[in-house]
């Protein structure tokens, strides 16, 4: 990415947490999903767009590739130690994190806009054991083509079995809505897509 489109990113992220649901999404798309609650999204099965590569290194430093978690209920979760949003969903994630493992669930977060002794103190203060990826500058949010507004942090997106979105929280998410998505999308016998 150019330095031109990389200050263009920065600027962006410059905000403070937010839960705009401005998603540059597609009418094609915009049909295949509906929402149930503010700042919900849960994508149609069949029509669920697939996640985007992302790979990358961790804030504690090690290497991970989010296509090793394929076959698992992903969620994947933007937050930053700067955000009073985020810290109030983090107890929320911990315990939907713990009480879904058995069933084929994992975590994953991406922390964004902050730096690695803040983040780990976060996670440490949480008692957050699931992985991070470091992105300081925004790119890897960019690659989910708008279904992340840059500016909502938090925000969550939950991936079924096969690698498609299946849902997006823009904004905090609660224990009840997450809980009952991933429950909802861990039973589900077959993936969410045939297009694509």
């Amino acid at each position: 990415m150019g330095q031109a489109a990389g200050a263009g990113a920065a600027a962006l992220l410059l905000a403070a947490c937010g839960t705009s649901t401005t998603s540059g999404s597609s009418d094609t798309e915009k049909a295949a999903a509906s929402s149930t609650q503010e700042g919900l999204t849960e994508y149609l099965t069949g029509k669920r767009p697939m996640v985007p590569t992302l790979s990358g290194e961790t804030i504690i430093g090690d290497q991970l590739d989010l296509a090793d978690l394929r076959g698992n209920v992903i969620v994947l979760n933007v937050w930053g130690s700067w955000c009073a949003p985020c810290r109030a969903e983090a107890p929320d994630l911990k315990k939907v994190s713990e009480e879904t493992r058995d069933v084929g669930v994992r975590f994953v977060g991406i922390n964004t806009r902050d730096n690695d002794a803040a983040a780990t103190a976060f996670e440490r203060n949480y008692g957050i054991t699931y992985p991070s990826f470091r992105d300081p500058d925004g790119k890897l949010l960019l690659g989910f083509n708008g279904r992340i507004p840059l500016s909502a942090v938090p925000s969550s997106v939950i991936i079924d079995r096969d690698g498609r979105i299946a849902a997006r929280i823009i904004g905090r998410t609660t224990y009840t809505t997450l809980s009952e998505l991933v429950t909802d999308l861990a039973t589900e016998k077959n993936g969410g897509g045939t297009d694509e």
